[in-house]
């Protein structure tokens, strides 16, 4: 079934190794599916899901998913699945925050938005699919965040210096 409107999306975060603020990661979640909504591509998986369902986990837990999915045996960043599942990894966050002089706010931010863009029918397997999802998820974060810090939600400053090119 096809809906005419953004699904709803649900954050969970069902690790304990680093502390993730949901409720602002929830209203981050809420308009960044709402911009991406507006930006699907013809038959994208976003417009037939019940329900989004955002989970942030630990590099274990994503390891397993990692090695089950994909055949690698290591914790990546971010896994999408077609029913409407992102899979988030909190720790790898943590160090790809480090990394790109970040912070663990804006990290999870880039990686549920980069999820949400493959619900929405984009890709990023060719360097002509990379770059022009890479163009719109920065267009879009720019926006989201814009639309979150009039809503006072932390950790928005300094994230639209990082961009997601996969690890």
């Amino acid at each position: 079934m096809r809906h005419r409107t953004p699904p709803p999306i649900k954050v969970r975060n069902v690790q304990r190794k680093v502390r993730v603020s949901t409720p602002s990661l929830q209203r981050f979640a809420n308009t960044a599916c709402a911009l991406v909504w507006e930006h699907r591509r013809p038959r994208a998986e976003i417009a037939s899901v019940p329900e989004v369902t955002v989970l942030i986990v630990s590099d274990r837990r994503m390891a397993a998913l990692h090695k089950g999915f994909c055949g690698l045996a290591a914790p990546t960043d971010v896994l999408t699945f077609r029913h409407g599942e992102i899979v988030i990894s909190a720790e790898t966050a943590v160090r790809q925050a480090r990394m790109f002089h970040s912070n663990l706010v804006c990290e999870i931010q880039l990686y549920l938005l980069h999820g949400l863009l493959h619900l929405a029918g984009f890709d990023d397997v060719t360097a002509p699919q990379q770059k022009r999802m890479q163009r719109i998820q920065n267009r879009l974060l720019a926006t989201a965040l814009r639309t979150c810090s009039r809503r006072s939600l932390s950790g928005a400053r300094g994230a639209q210096r990082r961009t997601y090119s996969g690890l």
